[in-house]
């Protein structure tokens, strides 16, 4: 597995540059209808469609999420751009954990990791690093990659490809965020669970978070939002995937007293959030 040091002159960690936002659903219909223009061409479609904003606006991620990591033109990358960011906006991003204090800077908050204004946020990936390819899947690699934009999957095609091989079981990568209120997106690959759990997931599921926190502390990060990985279709019980990852990161807190980093959980679910919540009150 190779180091940040590895691909860092391949992709850009720079902040992303902002664009203008939309100032009405009409110049996001207008968008939309161009982006599906130029993926349906690069589909060797020809259509047209009087639907609805948010029909076409489901038919082109869908589009976007079985696309190949391939170039875009500038235009239709500006394009995207202003619309994903139009939306990001509209989200109302915030930093659940800013100006606040918890025992080891450690804080729970349930919502849409897609609204979360920290330095970064982890995206429980597979191997190939790529996202998913099911066309509007609601998995968290799927929601971030399509709210993000194309370019996540062009970076981390990058990756793997100077890897030369499929990311391991509780490695990490970074990415810019890009049309997200986050700056980076660390990818990190958690194990996935056939019948009973295996010492050796436990280890690689604490290898996740251990992971992704090394790489906040290498790029300076100063909070870190954490899905909760490999609970989703990987298949991981919740209750026992909580306990892994609040002991990682209290653990890595104590092996490194001078660290300022503010760690969110973020959940999803009620039920996740109940757990956590239980877990985080006996520190």
């Amino acid at each position: 597995m190779i180091a940040l040091s590895a691909y860092r002159s391949a992709i850009s960690l720079a902040p992303y540059p902002r664009p203008e936002l939309f100032a009405t659903e009409a110049e996001m219909d207008a968008a939309c209808d161009a982006l599906l223009k130029f993926l349906q061409r690069e589909r060797g479609v020809i259509a047209a469609y009087s639907q609805s904003f948010q029909r076409k606006r489901e038919r082109l991620r869908a589009y976007m999420n079985e696309r190949a990591p391939l170039p875009v033109p500038v235009e239709m990358l500006a394009l995207q751009d202003r619309l994903l960011y139009t939306e990001t906006m509209l989200r109302e991003p915030l930093d659940p954990s800013a100006g606040k204090r918890a025992k080891h800077d450690i804080f729970l908050w349930e919502g849409d990791i897609r609204r979360l204004a920290v330095d970064a946020v982890v995206n429980a990936a597979n191997g190939k690093l790529l996202g998913c390819f099911l066309a509007g899947h609601h998995c968290i690699d799927n929601v971030i990659h399509s709210a993000a934009g194309m370019q996540v999957r062009a970076d981390c095609a990058k990756i793997i490809a100077l890897q030369g091989e499929d990311e391991a079981c509780g490695g990490a990568k970074v990415t810019s965020a890009y049309n997200l209120p986050s700056r980076y997106i660390l990818h990190t690959v958690g194990p996935f669970v056939a019948r009973e759990v295996t010492d050796e997931q436990r280890a690689c599921l604490r290898s996740c978070y251990t992971a992704c926190l090394n790489l906040c502390e290498e790029l300076g990060a100063e909070s870190v939002a954490f899905c909760c990985v490999s609970t989703g279709v990987f298949n991981f019980p919740h209750a026992e995937a909580a306990e892994l990852a609040a002991g990682a990161v209290v653990n890595w807190k104590l092996r490194h007293p001078q660290s300022r980093l503010r760690v969110i959980f973020n959940t999803f679910l009620p039920q996740d959030t109940a757990i956590y919540s239980n877990i985080l009150s006996m520190l």
